[in-house]
């Protein structure tokens, strides 16, 4: 039984969700508050999150930004529930991590298929995960370019294939390094650029104008699945 946890500080809103979720069949588990939003879910681990942005002691991107930087939760679907309707709103909220973003008012059954996708796409990952011309094989640890293997370290591996599970979702180095080194570990931040630069090197076709790994300023890198297609090379 897949549980969610609401932070969510309508009190009318907060009932009919959670009447609508447990009706579903759902565990529930809330607040409508934010102050304690990320504790709550470091305690109950939920399958998903459902999160208000404008709270009336927190701000939920600030949430969600935390949920994304700790390394327990990291991976938890974010559906950010919200008036917030501006372009610019939807194009943060879902930059900063989120996999989701409904704007109020909404229709309820809308709500749920939306977890449902959710959790279909979290059932069965991918053994191999493309982008453009580029492949990675989880089952045999390899990845291609235009069929042509790779030649990758463990490290490098490991690396692509976060990046590559998490399309278009900007990482932190901290965050990098959590998922990919863990917690015990003697590396520093400038390690991720190192192994940045490396794979870069390996499967951009310009590592100096990179298609595939995008470095956000101030943030740090984020994996595009979708580039520009990239000219075949050809012989004269």
């Amino acid at each position: 039984m897949k549980k969610i946890a609401l932070i969510e500080d309508d009190s009318d809103l907060y009932a009919l969700l959670k009447y609508n979720l447990e009706k579903e069949g759902f565990t529930f588990v809330g607040s409508q508050t934010g102050k304690d939003a990320i504790e709550l879910c470091r305690r109950e681990r939920p399958d998903l999150i459902i999160l208000d942005i404008m709270l009336p002691d927190s701000d939920g991107l600030d949430i969600c930004k935390g949920i994304r930087s700790h390394p327990e939760l990291a991976d938890i679907p974010i559906i950010f529930l919200t008036a917030r309707a501006s372009e610019t709103d939807r194009i943060v909220g879902l930059e900063l991590g989120a996999n989701d973003y409904i704007v109020k008012p909404f229709f309820v059954r809308e709500l749920i298929a939306r977890i449902r996708l959710q959790f279909r796409k979290q059932a069965t990952p991918a053994r191999v995960l493309k982008a453009g011309d580029l492949e990675l094989d989880r089952s045999a640890c390899r990845a291609r370019f235009r069929g042509k293997e790779l030649s990758l370290t463990a490290t490098e591996f490991r690396l692509l294939e976060f990046l590559m599970s998490h399309p278009g979702q900007v990482f932190s180095r901290e965050q990098l390094l959590d998922a990919v080194w863990g917690h015990d570990r003697a590396v520093t931040y400038r390690t991720v650029d190192v192994f940045i630069l490396r794979l870069r090197q390996k499967i951009e076709p310009d590592p100096a104008n990179p298609v595939f790994i995008r470095s956000v300023r101030g943030f740090g890198y984020s994996f595009n699945e979708t580039p520009e297609p990239i000219p075949s090379e050809t012989t004269g």
